[in-house]
C-alpha cells in the first residue's frame, strides 16, 4: 500500500463519462472499504451529447454542467491537471487551477482522460477553425454567429454580409450533424430580431469525405437527417473537405472558395495528449488493456473510455469506438474490476450489445434506431430527449424546463461575451472529461 490510511486509495483521472461512471460505481462498491479520488480541472461532469443545444441558445450551459460534488458523495475532488505520473512510485502529480504544484499516491489508477479534438495537417485550421468539445467553445461559437449577423446587418459591403452570413460546418458525424441541423434555427432567430440583414440569405454547408452524412448509422436514419437538414437549406457536401483556411474563408477539397468568418471543425476526436506522454503500450494511439481494463504490464493501472484501447468482442480484431455508450459501461466495468481486484466481488470482461443510436436535429426533428427499430420526426424526438432524460446524471427538471420555454418563446438574441477567442484554441481546447492539451507531461516508471 503506498498511501498513508488504513484504507487504499483509488485515484480516477479525469470525469468524462468513463471516469465519472467509474468514480460513482467505485463510492457505491466501496463505501468504507477505499478512498476514491477524482482529479479533474473542472467541479461538474459535461453532458457533452447536449452541448449543440448550448450553442444554439435551447439550454442554458448551466444544463450540461453536472455538479461532481453533489452527484458523487463520498468521492474527494482535487481540482487540477494532471502531468505526472510515476508508475514505479505509484503515484501522480497535478497542477491546481491556480499553478500550484500537488502529488497524490494511489494503490489503483484509473486512466479516463478522455479525447481532445482532432486536427489533421490541413493549412489555416488550427488558426481558423472553432472546436466543439467544450462549454468555453460552445459559448464563444454561439457568441460568434450571433456577432456575424450583427455584423452583417452594420455592413454596406455586399460580399462581406454575403461571408459573414455563411456558416461552415466540416464533419458529418453525429456532432457536425447536430450542430449544421440546429445553426439555421439559430439564425433564422436572429434575423427575425434584426431588420437590416433580413434580405441576406443565411447560408450553411455540412462537409464530409464520406458519401452520405451519419455513415455510422443505418441509411435509413441518414437518409432521414440529410433531408431535414436540406429542408432548413443546409448545403450538404458528401465527398468534399477543406483543403485551406484563411481568414478570408476556406477553399474546399472539390475547388471551390468560399467566403466565410465561420469554420466549425467537427471531424472527430483523438485521445488526450497525456496519453502518449504515458510511457505505457499502445495501440492505434490508445492506451493497451486487456478484457478486463487492465493496463498491459501493470495490474495497478487501470484505463477507460476514448483513452483505452478496448477490444471489441463483437468485432474480433476491431476496438471498440470512441462514443460515450462505450465510455458509460466501461467506466461501470473499472469500478467492478477495480473492487475485484481489491477483494470485493469478481471481475469481468467487456462485453456490449449495440443499443442504438440517437441523432437531435433540433426543432421537432429528429432520428433514431433504439435496438434497432428506425424512428424519425417526432417519434424520435421523444425518444431522443426521453434517453437523454434517463442519461443525465442532474439537472434534469431544468433541462425540461428550457426545452418547454425554448417551444413557447423566441430565443434569446445577445452575446454573453464571457469568452474570447484566445481561450478556445482547436489546438488546445479542454476536452469534456477535464483533462486539457498539455505540451509537458512527465512520466516515469518500467
Amino acid at each position: 500500500m503506498t498511501t498513508s490510511e488504513a484504507a487504499p486509495r483509488i485515484v480516477v483521472v479525469g470525469a468524462g463519462f468513463a471516469g465519472f461512471h467509474a468514480a460513482r460505481c467505485l463510492s457505491r462498491r466501496l463505501t468504507g472499504a477505499a478512498e476514491v479520488v477524482v482529479v479533474n480541472s473542472t467541479d461538474y461532469f459535461l453532458y457533452l451529447p447536449l452541448l449543440p443545444e448550448v450553442a444554439a441558445g435551447v439550454l442554458d450551459p448551466r444544463r450540461v454542467s453536472v455538479s461532481l460534488a453533489a452527484t458523487l458523495p463520498g468521492v474527494r475532488l482535487l481540482l487540477g491537471d494532471v502531468d505526472v505520473v510515476d508508475l514505479d512510485a505509484r503515484r501522480v502529480g497535478y497542477t491546481d487551477p491556480e499553478g500550484g504544484r500537488h502529488h497524490l499516491g494511489y494503490d489503483r489508477l484509473v486512466l479516463a482522460v478522455g479525447s481532445v479534438n482532432k486536427l489533421l495537417p490541413i493549412p489555416g485550421i488550427a488558426a481558423y477553425a472553432h472546436g466543439f468539445r467544450s462549454i468555453p467553445e460552445a459559448l464563444y461559437l454561439r457568441d460568434h454567429i450571433t456577432r456575424q449577423v450583427e455584423l452583417a446587418a452594420a455592413t454596406d459591403d455586399p460580399g462581406q454580409r454575403a461571408a459573414r452570413c455563411t456558416f461552415v460546418v466540416v464533419g458529418a458525424g453525429y456532432t457536425g450533424t447536430e450542430v449544421a441541423a440546429q445553426g439555421p434555427l439559430l439564425t433564422a432567430d436572429l434575423v427575425a430580431g434584426n431588420r437590416e440583414p433580413a434580405g441576406q440569405p443565411m447560408r450553411w454547408l455540412l462537409l464530409d469525405l464520406a458519401d452520405r452524412v451519419l455513415p455510422e448509422l443505418d441509411p435509413r436514419l441518414s437518409a432521414t437527417a440529410d433531408r431535414a437538414l436540406r429542408e432548413r437549406g443546409v448545403r450538404v457536401l458528401t465527398g468534399t473537405s477543406v483543403d485551406e483556411a484563411t481568414a478570408q474563408g476556406v477553399r474546399l477539397s472539390n475547388g471551390e472558395l468560399v467566403a466565410t468568418r465561420s469554420l466549425i471543425w467537427c471531424v472527430g476526436v483523438r485521445p488526450d495528449p497525456l496519453v502518449e506522454e504515458l510511457g505505457l503500450p499502445l495501440e492505434r494511439g490508445r492506451i493497451a488493456v486487456d478484457d478486463r481494463l487492465r493496463v498491459t504490464g501493470h495490474p495497478d493501472v487501470f484505463a477507460c473510455g476514448d483513452a483505452a484501447a478496448v477490444p471489441d468482442a463483437t468485432r474480433p480484431g476491431q476496438l471498440t469506438a470512441m462514443t460515450a455508450q462505450h465510455a458509460v459501461r466501461q467506466g461501470r466495468l473499472a469500478a467492478r474490476n477495480v473492487a475485484a481486484s481489491l477483494g470485493h466481488g469478481r471481475p469481468a470482461a467487456y462485453r456490449h450489445r449495440d443499443l442504438g443510436f440517437l441523432v437531435d436535429l433540433g426543432g421537432r426533428d429528429a432520428a433514431a434506431n433504439p435496438l434497432n427499430v428506425a424512428l424519425s420526426g417526432l417519434p424520435a424526438k421523444a425518444v431522443t430527449r426521453a434517453y437523454h432524460l434517463v442519461a443525465m446524471p442532474g439537472n434534469r427538471i431544468r433541462t425540461v424546463v428550457d426545452w418547454a420555454l425554448d417551444a413557447i418563446l423566441p430565443r434569446q438574441r445577445v452575446q454573453l461575451g464571457l469568452v474570447r477567442a484566445p481561450a478556445v484554441p482547436l489546438e488546445t481546447a479542454r476536452s469534456p472529461c477535464g483533462g486539457e492539451s498539455r505540451s509537458v507531461a512527465k512520466v516515469t516508471g518500467r
